[in-house]
């Protein structure tokens, strides 16, 4: 038996006996779809959880911060239940955007929002799992941030 034949019985035998879920493969093409080559990528510089004040019970804020050479994103994750997530964020500097939330298992709702003059845009009901934004400049450049789970 040859290793081509040997590679053959073997993906054959774990595709009988453990086959990849269906939703890790479209996860999985969703991402390379989602893929933009002529984006700026803005990478997860800082994650962290800001302390509840005292007596707000069920509310969880999570601060991101996300870092390029000319461009950084700010977002305030705030979630009041298990399947979604409001996202409040900015610009930094401030400029106008389309701003388009990318979900790998929601791919086909279209969450968007526009920033103000600030810079400043909101995302109401973003569901949790791993999400990306995208960010259309008013300069026909796009940016987009590193995967994040929520």
């Amino acid at each position: 038996m040859n290793e081509d034949k040997l590679l053959a019985a073997l993906r054959a035998a774990f595709q009988a006996l453990d086959p990849i879920p269906e939703d890790v493969l479209a996860a999985g093409r969703s991402a390379i779809t989602w893929r933009r080559s002529d984006a700026a990528l803005v990478e997860l510089a800082d994650d962290h959880n800001r302390p509840l004040p005292t007596g707000v019970r069920g509310v969880t804020t999570r601060l991101l911060t996300f870092a390029g050479t000319e461009l950084s994103v700010e977002i305030e994750v705030t979630g009041t239940d298990r399947a979604t997530r409001e996202l409040t964020g900015r610009l930094v500097p401030a400029c106008g955007a389309h701003v388009r939330v990318r979900h790998l298992t929601h791919a086909h709702e279209v969450l968007s929002a526009r920033t103000d003059k600030a810079g400043q845009f909101v995302l109401p009901q973003v569901p949790e799992g791993l999400v990306s934004l995208e960010f259309r400049l008013s300069d026909a450049t796009s940016v987009v941030t590193s995967w994040v789970r929520l």
